[in-house]
């Protein structure tokens, strides 16, 4: 009966891949962007809805954990290190990849630029046009802000094979690395502001570094290559097999850690995320709880995992 129960839950997501998709999660992509969308234009209902609801929504930016989750997942389970193999092989990853990103982003950003009244002041074309500006605290709202998050990504693209192959190794390595990386980058940007101040903020303040790089927000992207990992390991099928109910208990906690980071939010102008009791849920606890609610959605068919699978979410 265990063995019964086991292969049920294999087989369900490698038929998905074979289809080179996993309709729940697509449909869940969907709900994150109209998540990131409502969050985006709140302002227009700061001052009609009551505080309680508004600072709840002011916490829907975690639409973009569910992507970062959702890409660490979907580039582990698909390439895994094999990019490593040659550097024929990492070269066309990293230019898939460069292709997936850049090409939309020039097009909407030469478009920001023409516009000279909009984009009056940006001058920065070298660091917008590389994406590097999102690095710099003083030129982050600058330019097409929300693209911050694209170069979060890319800096994931360019290391993935080498977490996934320190992954395969032990889970303990890959920590160690992406901590390693973290002190990295809080050295340089709190280095640069003991030598010179740091007068345009690269990888600095500390909080700054950790809410808009890939130096704080690594381990988003680790949980959704843990879930992959297990996956294609049947020890460690059987350790999500564990799980019960991983939709229900992965949604309620996601909805949980949610609220709690609206918690710490003091008015409708602050995130909860800027105390660091909500990052600390931020970053430890609501990836966790994201990556179980897709283990939930790729093995469990329920109303949930039926209503993301429709064509409306998955266009």
């Amino acid at each position: 009966m265990r063995l019964k129960k086991l292969k049920t839950f294999i087989v369900y997501p490698l038929e998905a891949l074979q289809k080179n998709k996993f309709d729940a999660l697509t449909g869940m992509r969907a709900i994150a962007a109209i998540m990131v969308f409502v969050y985006h234009n709140r302002k227009y209902w700061r001052y009609d809805l009551p505080f309680e609801i508004m600072r709840f929504i002011s916490e829907w930016h975690i639409g973009v954990t569910v992507f970062f989750v959702l890409s660490g997942f979907l580039l582990a389970y698909r390439y895994e290190e094999k990019p490593l193999e040659s550097k024929k092989s990492y070269l066309k990853y990293i230019l898939l990849r460069i292709a997936r990103i850049f090409p939309l982003y020039w097009i909407l950003l030469s478009c920001y630029f023409i516009d000279t009244s909009y984009s009056k002041g940006v001058d920065t074309y070298f660091l917008q046009y590389s994406l590097f500006y999102s690095l710099f605290e003083r030129y982050s709202v600058s330019g097409i802000v929300q693209a911050w998050s694209l170069t979060v990504e890319f800096f994931f693209y360019i290391l993935a094979p080498f977490l996934f192959l320190l992954l395969k190794k032990s889970w303990k390595y890959c920590i160690l690395f992406l901590i390693g990386f973290f002190l990295l980058g809080w050295g340089i940007g709190f280095g640069l502001k003991e030598f010179n101040g740091n007068p345009k903020g690269f990888l600095y303040p500390l909080q700054f570094m950790i809410g808009s790089t890939f130096f704080g927000r690594s381990l988003e992207f680790f949980f959704g290559m843990l879930l992959a990992y297990l996956m294609k390991k049947e020890k460690g099928i059987q350790f999500l097999n564990k799980i019960k109910k991983p939709t229900l208990w992965g949604g309620i906690s996601i909805l949980i850690f949610t609220i709690s980071i609206a918690f710490f939010a003091r008015n409708n102008f602050v995130h909860g995320v800027e105390r660091w009791e909500g990052r600390l849920i931020h970053e430890l606890f609501l990836p966790v709880a994201i990556a179980v609610f897709f283990w939930g959605l790729m093995t469990e068919r329920t109303f949930v995992s039926r209503i993301l699978s429709t064509n409306l979410l998955c266009i």
